[in-house]
């Protein structure tokens, strides 16, 4: 007689969905090639109607009127670091769940590993869960830390057992390093897999909730810059961090996707040292700091990263391509965009590069995503093609159109506070978009297209 055969379904690594049998295509998000087979979770032994979960709070099961419903407000934990309480929105908020995303070896552990410690010589119960790490690992890392040893360590993989200890020892801060190593017993497939990641996420995130517990917990990263996993697992927490920087570079980028108790898309800028991340306070000076001023090809603009305005430096290089096909190259970057504005250069400005291999960098490892630094971008590929260098003092700040006209951006007051912080004179920006104060020592110069931006700049 054969042995019978685990029952198993097939789940979409993408979004999670469920299906019977092995498909190319997921039926519920459309992706192809993302249906794992696992094995499915356990019959219950008693058969028979169950009484539904209790909810999170464990009373109220009826509807009650929001005027009702009394609040209780507590403090905020300081995780010891003004970079990520910045970024979380004024500290760690107690009950909540926090996901941190980032690739391999760019500092998150060292990040956890200084906050647990920060937390614990503030008095703060803080446990700290490695399941890729042995004890010794973890000890060596905090001894180049020089301040970590009185932290509570447990390398355990089993939620179960981590669970039991965090019920017992109940710390106001809990560390999960990391989620995708973590498995439950009450699903028999490997660590990693999409069931056991959307079910350990949803009961550390009901332990939190019920215990008032902090958790964090950190999640790998694809090769798409995706967290592994289900995508459900970022709507569970509360809150997304994502680590980033170059692997050659010493600084790193914390920038939150989401976040319930704060606004999204601030970023903390922290330095790699040998005594681990060091909070940088100025980024704009740390991004401009070895700027060579009379390089062609180099233009400065205010980006605004959340409510925090930074400056940085947008190199551009145009060169005669060596090859039949012009090279298109943006890092930094959105490729698309970048052929946009050198479309919008040839039609509008007369410059053409249809021969020219065009090579765009965003210093210091950011990303550039809002539509305020175009101009920026264009004025420093104009500077390359004319090979002559931009004023030193000079910021570019506005949105391009398809018609060569330079638009107004938001909250440019802020931005030309910064730069003139910094010790910027001349700020170019839409004719539309000059602020009827500026700061002491800069001056607004408006300008309605790049023709004319660029008559006033080479000359």
């Amino acid at each position: 007689m054969t042995a019978l055969r685990n029952k198993t379904v097939y789940r979409c690594t993408e979004c999670g969905a469920e299906h019977p049998k092995w498909a190319g295509r997921c039926d519920a998000c459309g992706e192809g090639n993302t249906l794992a087979e696992e094995v499915a979770a356990r019959a219950p032994k008693a058969a028979g109607r169950t009484r539904p979960p209790a909810s999170v709070e464990g009373t109220a099961s009826a509807p009650v009127r929001l005027r009702d419903v009394r609040s209780a407000r507590t403090a905020r934990l300081s995780s010891g670091i003004s970079e990520l309480d910045f970024v979380l929105g004024g500290g760690i908020v107690p009950g909540s769940m926090v996901l941190v995303g980032g690739e391999p070896g760019i500092g998150k552990s060292t990040l956890l590993l200084q906050v647990a410690a920060s937390l614990t010589a503030a008095g703060t119960e803080v446990l700290y869960v490695s399941g890729e790490e042995s004890p010794l690992q973890v000890k060596l890392r905090a001894e180049r830390l020089g301040q970590a040893d009185a932290v509570q360590l447990l390398c355990e993989t089993s939620l179960e057992q981590i669970l039991d200890v965090a019920t017992t020892s109940r710390p106001a801060v809990m560390v999960v390093d990391s989620i995708q190593t973590t498995a439950t017993e009450e699903l028999e497939g490997a660590p990693g897999n999409v069931g056991q990641v959307r079910e350990c996420a949803a009961r550390l995130m009901r332990f939190a909730k019920s215990s008032g517990a902090t958790v964090i917990v950190v999640g790998h990263v694809t090769k798409g810059g995706g967290i592994a996993g289900p995508k459900t697992l970022e709507h569970i927490v509360d809150t997304v961090l994502y680590f980033e920087g170059e692997g050659t570079g010493d600084h790193r980028i914390l920038r939150a996707t989401k976040n319930r108790f704060g606004s999204v898309d601030e970023i903390g800028v922290f330095r790699m040292t040998e005594d681990g991340l060091i909070g940088v306070g100025n980024p704009s000076a740390l991004f401009l700091g070895d700027r060579e001023g009379r390089a062609s090809g180099s233009a400065i603009t205010a980006l605004l990263e959340g409510t925090r305005p930074v400056l940085v430096e947008v190199q551009a290089l145009a060169a005669k391509a060596g090859f039949g096909t012009p090279q298109r190259v943006a890092t930094g970057f959105d490729g698309r965009r970048l052929a946009l504005l050198l479309a919008v250069l040839d039609k509008r400005a007369g410059l053409s590069f249809a021969p020219l291999d065009v090579f765009l960098n965003v210093v210091g490892g950011l990303r550039m995503q809002e539509p305020a630094g175009d101009l920026a971008v264009a004025a420093a590929l104009a500077s390359s093609v004319f090979d002559q260098a931009l004023p030193s003092d000079a910021v570019f700040i506005g949105e391009v159109g398809l018609g060569g006209e330079i638009r107004p951006v938001t909250q440019s007051e802020r931005r030309l506070a910064e730069a003139a912080q910094l010790g910027f004179r001349t700020v170019y920006l839409s004719e539309r978009g000059v602020p009827r104060r500026t700061p002491d020592g800069l001056r607004a110069v408006g300008v309605g297209s790049l023709g004319a931006l660029f008559k006033s700049l080479f000359r």
